[in-house]
């Protein structure tokens, strides 16, 4: 046809349906799932607007709509045989012959289906989306005077709850229409997973299966975090009042099928639902929460009678002058099993945030250690590693990535000590090209590419970052004919539209680049660049273009991190803490190999103890206060000198993530790393060994883990005969 496949490849907008590594973890885990033959489903909601873009504009972040869905979407099949009803509103009955909730709103919700292929293995496996439809009598059922027109026009109302994902990451919004989003996806979902149950016979005799019994055999639900919490209350809905299953055993059966990761640790990001919400959206849910707590609570009060306050922190219900709902408690009594995301998040969840249920049921809880898929995350986005990676040990690591290990004999190889450095500065060169093309930006190929892309949080400290770079512009300032390592400091990610804090952090890192970038004494020796836009398509041209990845949230605070391995797979050495899965990137690695710095978890926690005072450390270190002096007296935002007020307020008085206290270390392991950099022949040795030891991060392995500790299933390796073969 005259077109080309790459320039269709650039044209194609991104499905950006969620905000961070939560979502992106998600799609690694449906091509894992393909990949291992594996008969899953990815559910979710196909969003009309999904995360918005992000314009720069005078140093601030404005959003636009992300209309993605404009010129069409050739992937999806939309399936309205499937469509099926949700209800919302109404109120509940109690008849002799049992619950009925009546008198509801319904919405219709309209499947659309993608394939996930898995890899050469001729196994396709489906993501259904699900959207917001109205029905035909939407409004006109009521017996009204009827306005038609307007009757017509409110149909809006109903299909707005597929309309536009809350771009909020690691925060919760009580808002109405997001917990509608919620049930919207649990109540299709189920009502699928439940038709598919019964039309498949299993060898079972009746015309219609009535049977519930052999349900967590054959059906397995697992909650990514509690956003699809009440799937639990639907699921024994369903069972009792539709099914009329005994209590008791719907129970059972609901505990036996679900099993609940838990994604985050930050009390802001946990979320409790208004009782009253509850009461007016989805009465019967409430009804069934209720009875499940009280359930929970007499069987904690047997085991530890007298113990009034545990019944007060173990409850679903949070009494105060707002009753709610604690979703993740809703999570672990419900579920068979719980998990965390790395060794050091579970541990956490064991020890602290589900301390009283870890000690009631210790077996149900687990680590799952996330991963990233090989496929995208080094086949497609870095062809050059990937091919002279082959060359040295075949093409079987791209399913089992646990065989780089083999690398480990190529590390004195002066051959692929020069193709390893030779595929990143190619890298380097494209990426550099494509920042001038797209966003006029000249940088310094040759120099260190310093990344920092994931969404912006104060716990993922960005602002350690800012300091660092303006340390660095300090020093070349007061010695400018000293001889530096070049670096260019590259920070990407969205903020939350409502959050100030977010907001200032990226006006202030495009502030520093402002003058940075802009001062004939530092020439090409520092850049500091704030990469618009971020998301997967260009996280795929960065990442394989890194030298170093930072990774320096405060200790406890990051559940896992996944960028964090696809740098480590893509030949970047890592600056970070001991947190999430950097703790076992280091242990795979050798601590040796990455440059760790700063407070463990204990060290925190003593510090929280005797009291974090970021004064003390101002007063302490000359390079950190001339930094913030900077930061404070308008040195960065001349125009408007009390522009970033907030922020040193923030750090010098209420920091929860103790910037300060980890400033020292950060500096100095800086300075180790630009000593190594200096050595290009060592640090590509290392970098070698960190791609030999990055296997562990295969989303294959979490999978596998998933498959046979959670949901008692085998993954398969058998290479179904493609279609146009006669089967067996």
């Amino acid at each position: 046809l005259g077109l080309d496949l790459e320039e269709l490849e650039e044209i194609e907008e991104d499905a950006g349906l969620g905000n961070g590594g939560l979502g992106r973890l998600a799609a690694c885990f449906l091509d894992s799932m393909a990949t291992l033959g594996l008969a899953a489903y990815g559910y979710g909601i196909r969003y009309e607007f999904g995360i918005f873009n992000q314009k720069i504009v005078d140093g601030w972040q404005v959003e636009e709509a992300d209309d993605w869905l404009r010129y069409g979407n050739p992937w999806e099949k939309a399936r309205p045989e499937y469509m099926l009803p949700v209800h919302f509103y109404g109120r509940v009955d109690h008849t002799p012959e049992g619950v009925k909730w009546v008198d509801t709103q319904v919405v219709l919700a309209m499947p659309y289906d993608t394939p996930v292929p898995g890899y050469k293995n001729n196994t396709v496996n489906t993501m259904r989306l699900w959207s917001a439809k109205a029905p035909n009598d939407f409004n006109l059922q009521e017996f009204n005077v009827g306005d038609y027109i307007e009757a017509v026009l409110d149909r809006n109302l109903a299909e707005n709850i597929s309309r536009v994902l809350y771009p909020n990451d690691n925060f919760f919004e009580g808002k109405e229409l997001r917990l509608k989003q919620e049930y919207f996806v649990v109540a299709a979902t189920l009502q699928d997973i439940i038709r598919r149950f019964k039309s498949s016979k299993f060898g079972c005799r009746d015309p219609v299966r009535t049977c519930f019994e052999t349900f967590p055999d054959k059906v397995a639900i697992q909650l990514n975090d509690t956003h699809p919490a009440l799937s639990i209350p639907e699921l024994m809905r369903i069972l009792v009042d539709v099914e009329k299953v005994d209590w008791d055993k719907a129970w059972e059966i609901t505990k036996r099928t679900c099993a609940y990761t838990n994604h985050t640790v930050l009390p802001e990001a946990l979320e409790r639902w208004p009782v009253s919400m509850f009461e007016k959206l989805l009465p019967r849910h409430l009804e069934i929460i209720y009875a499940l707590n009280q359930m929970h609570l007499d069987r904690v009060a047997a085991l530890y009678p007298g113990d009034i306050d545990r019944l007060r922190r173990m409850s679903v219900i949070e009494e105060g002058d707002c009753k709610r709902i604690n979703m993740a408690h809703l999570c672990v009594i419900g579920s068979h099993a719980v998990n965390g995301v790395a060794r050091i998040h579970s541990n956490i969840v064991k020890n602290s945030v589900f301390k009283d249920f870890y000690e009631l049921d210790p077996e149900k809880f687990q680590n799952k250690t996330n991963g990233i898929t090989p496929r995208r995350w080094l086949l497609l986005c870095n062809p050059g590693l990937a091919d002279i990676i082959a060359e040295k040990i075949g093409e079987d690591f791209i399913t089992d990535l646990s065989q780089l290990k083999k690398l480990l004999d190529f590390i004195d190889n002066e051959a692929f000590i020069r193709d390893v450095a030779k595929v990143k500065q190619e890298n380097k060169l494209k990426f550099a090209a494509y920042l001038e093309e797209h966003y006029k930006v000249k940088i310094n190929p040759s120099s260190m590419f310093d990344v920092q892309v994931k969404r912006i949080h104060e716990y993922k400290r960005q602002l350690l970052n800012c300091l660092h770079a303006i340390t660095l512009y300090n020093r070349i300032r007061s010695d400018p004919s000293k001889s530096f390592v070049p670096r260019t400091i590259m920070i990407g990610g969205k903020a939350a539209p409502g959050y100030h804090m977010a907001k200032m952090i990226i006006k202030l890192i495009t502030s520093i680049g402002e003058v940075i970038n802009n001062d004939p004494y530092v020439g090409d020796r520092l850049k500091v660049i704030f990469l618009e836009n971020y998301r997967v398509s260009l996280a795929e041209k960065v990442i394989p273009a890194a030298d170093l990845s930072q990774q320096i949230s405060t200790a406890g605070t990051e559940a896992s991190g996944t960028g964090n391995m696809k740098f480590m797979v893509n030949g970047a050495l890592t600056i970070g803490t001991m947190d999430g899965a950097n703790v076992e990137m280091a242990e795979e690695a050798g601590e040796e190999n990455l440059f760790i710095f700063g407070m463990r978890v204990e060290d925190v926690e003593a510090l929280d103890r005797h009291g974090y005072n970021a004064r003390d450390y101002y007063e302490r270190l000359p390079e950190l206060r001339q930094a913030v002096d900077q930061i404070s007296s308008g040195f960065f935002s001349p125009r408007d000198p009390g522009c970033f007020r907030d922020i040193v307020n923030m750090l010098m008085y209420h920091d929860r993530f103790k910037v300060f206290a980890d400033y020292e270390a950060y500096i100095t392991c800086q300075g180790q790393v630009d000593q190594l950099f200096m050595d290009p022949r060592e640090w590509t040795r290392k970098v070698i060994r960190n791609i030999a030891c990055s296997g562990k991060f295969s989303s294959d392995r979490t999978i596998m883990e998933y498959a046979r500790e959670i949901w008692s299933v085998e993954p398969s390796a058998t290479k179904i005969p493609p279609p146009n073969l006669p089967r067996d």
